[in-house]
């Protein structure tokens, strides 16, 4: 796995070991960023459930002000911070659950222009009805929310404007736009 565009592009990243994590394929990650464009340039990212923190580095190498990666696997944060650290990149790294992380930061000044959702396959559903109400206090005007999941159960975010999706393979891409 690498970095596919922006200042870092070629750089190696490493992932969690075991199968608790699945990255975000290189192919599909560019395919976003693709459809981003210009979002990227400026924005502050939330990586939620950021597994290798792949998507927010990526968003970092093309531009982004900074990043929060937030994940509840103490593999995936290590996994992180020897990504950040191999980069010389400085971020939020907060471990636990993104709910938790929502809750505490809807108190806070920090607003995200770009959010990365990629929760494990089988909560999605669930996650569906919980995440826009828990979101939008951390959203900044006009944001972007990229929700990754399986197209068998996908993430449905139906609070919020949806705006593209793309499938690739067994994985839907659904890009939505906060109010």
């Amino acid at each position: 796995m690498r970095v596919i565009a922006g200042a870092l592009r070629g750089r190696k990243l490493v992932a969690p070991r075991g199968s608790a994590t699945r990255p975000t394929p290189d192919r599909v990650r560019e395919a976003v960023f693709s459809i981003l464009g210009g979002a990227v340039d400026g924005a502050w990212v939330l990586d939620l459930f950021a597994g290798s923190g792949a998507m927010a580095i990526e968003a970092l190498s093309r531009g982004a002000a900074g990043a929060t990666l937030v994940d509840s696997s103490g593999a995936a944060i290590a996994a992180i911070e020897r990504n950040l650290e191999s980069l010389g990149l400085v971020a939020e790294v907060w471990r636990g659950p993104a709910a938790a992380f929502l809750a505490r930061a809807r108190s806070g000044a920090r607003r995200y222009d770009l959010v990365f959702l990629d929760p494990p396959y089988r909560d999605a559903s669930v996650l569906g009805s919980e995440l826009p109400s828990a979101l939008r206090p951390v959203l900044a005007p006009g944001a972007r929310v990229v929700a990754e999941s399986d197209r068998r159960a996908p993430l449905e975010l139906e609070a919020l404007t949806a705006l593209d999706e793309r499938r690739y393979g067994d994985t839907v891409i659904r890009i939505y736009a906060a109010a």
